[in-house]
């Protein structure tokens, strides 16, 4: 059996998770834009043995957030392409949207990157919840949640027949014989459903991982039915052991529903952290980002993950009661209104509370004291690892991977190197077989 290790991911967007980094930082803010700088990042994951880093995407801009934030939103897929030309081992796992694009489309570019770095590939699935992205897609209304979850599970399906669509035998070579695959062992999905048509193969063989791992991070109900169906890795934040054991199991459960085994699934909650020497030197440097932050800021931006309008709130007032009575709109949401409730605290003061996603873990200390909380999650069962969240980058990664990474070594639970090329090796995850219920084979030629 393959020796177990505390799996370990990390956010490689911008300047770092907390919307201040920018400003606390000597580079130059437009650096973000630069090639170099995401390279920097992945080879400071690769020096510290880690799993894979990720993109975040959305397929629109929230305007406000280019106001007091660098952006950066390239397309997570070719930074990935190009990361893979510089990096051997890390895994690239990048976001991308099931309700603005095609699976026909999406189905061959993740296999593309698979290709191209070797089978380190992983697909972050969204349904993309801002409304205002529809009017940058042709002015459609953007589709309710259940539509959204119902869309995006036919999408997976379609994009795993795609990415079955050969027989990992199909290649022949053969100069003599002048084939190059044999075309009986092509399966073209034939998909007609609901919501997609979809009829030939994509046009080059099966990728190295069969698959490029899945991954999700909704927390409702449709985002764990999605992520018990199909994700192998699962992205969340939750605040105690408890409650992500708890979480973990229902997971669990849920996959078993869809016959899939207890340990096809890995948990990896959000871990934003802010590192230094001393406990001291950590709150310092916090206490700067902070300092540099902005209240205007934060109370649109909570708004947003609330998915909360800006004219149905005064945000030196309290939610209005309306409002807090019609129920929360997002998972995120239900922190927000648990605590807003009873409580004489404007909507700005609230959001002052959030540096971080609501409802996540929010670490400020040395790393003996970090290594320390991953080692104690680890083995109360309530994690398979963690998402990092770098409050600045690069700083607090490179602090993790010279510093935290050699404590978790010491105590046993952090590979030493890596053992394995793909990502599916990095997570302990099997290679899928190709599934063939609705593949329709191509005749001989």
């Amino acid at each position: 059996m393959p020796e177990r290790h505390v799996h370990l991911n990390t956010f490689a967007h911008g300047s770092g998770y907390h919307e201040a980094a920018w400003r606390v930082q000597e580079r130059d803010p437009a650096e973000v834009l630069r090639l170099a700088s995401y390279e920097e990042i992945a080879r400071i994951a690769e020096r510290g043995l880690l799993d894979s880093l990720f993109l975040a995407d959305s397929p629109g801009v929230a305007e406000f957030r280019t106001e007091f934030l660098p952006q950066s939103a390239f397309d997570p897929l070719q930074v990935m392409a190009a990361l893979a030309a510089v990096t051997e081992h890390v895994g690239l796992i990048a976001t991308a949207s099931t309700t603005y694009s095609k699976p026909y489309d999406l189905a061959r570019r993740f296999a593309s990157l698979d290709f191209l770095s070797e089978g380190r590939a992983g697909w972050n699935v969204v349904t993309t919840r801002i409304p205002g992205v529809a009017e940058n897609f042709g002015g459609e209304p953007h589709p309710p949640h259940a539509d959204r979850y119902a869309r995006a599970h036919e999408y997976v399906e379609v994009v795993q027949k795609l990415w079955d669509g050969w027989d990992d035998d199909a290649l022949v070579g053969d100069k003599a014989a002048g084939l190059w695959a044999r075309r009986a062992s092509l399966h073209p999905p034939a998909h007609r459903g609901e919501r997609f048509d979809v009829a030939s193969v994509l046009g080059f063989p099966r990728s190295p991982q069969g698959h490029p791992v899945l991954v999700q991070a909704g927390a409702s109900d449709a985002g764990i039915d999605l992520a018990a169906r199909f994700a192998e890795l699962v992205f969340i934040g939750q605040p105690t052991i408890a409650e992500a054991v708890a979480f973990r199991a229902r997971v669990q459960r849920r996959a078993a529903d869809f016959g899939r085994p207890s340990d096809a699934i890995r948990i990896l909650p959000a871990l934003p952290f802010t590192l230094g020497s001393t406990d001291a030197e950590a709150k310092a440097l916090r206490a700067e980002l902070e300092a540099a932050s902005s209240s205007e800021f934060r109370w649109r931006n909570l708004a947003a993950m609330t998915e909360i309008e800006p004219h149905e709130i005064d945000p030196d007032a309290p939610l209005p009661a309306a409002l807090l009575d019609a129920g929360p709109r997002t998972s995120i949401g239900a922190t927000v209104y648990a605590l807003a409730r009873g409580r004489e605290q404007t909507f700005r003061q609230l959001a002052e509370q959030f540096a971080v996603r609501p409802g996540a873990l929010d670490f400020t200390g040395t790393p003996e004291e970090l290594a320390t909380l991953i080692e104690q999650w680890w083995r109360a069962g309530a994690a398979d690892g963690f998402t990092l969240m770098p409050m600045v980058l690069p700083r607090d990664l490179a602090l993790f991977a010279d510093h935290v990474v050699p404590l978790l070594q010491r105590r046993g639970i952090a590979r030493h190197e890596y053992t394995g090329r793909t990502l599916r090796d990095h997570y302990g995850l099997a290679r899928p077989r190709p599934a063939r219920a609705a593949s329709r084979p191509v005749a001989a030629a």
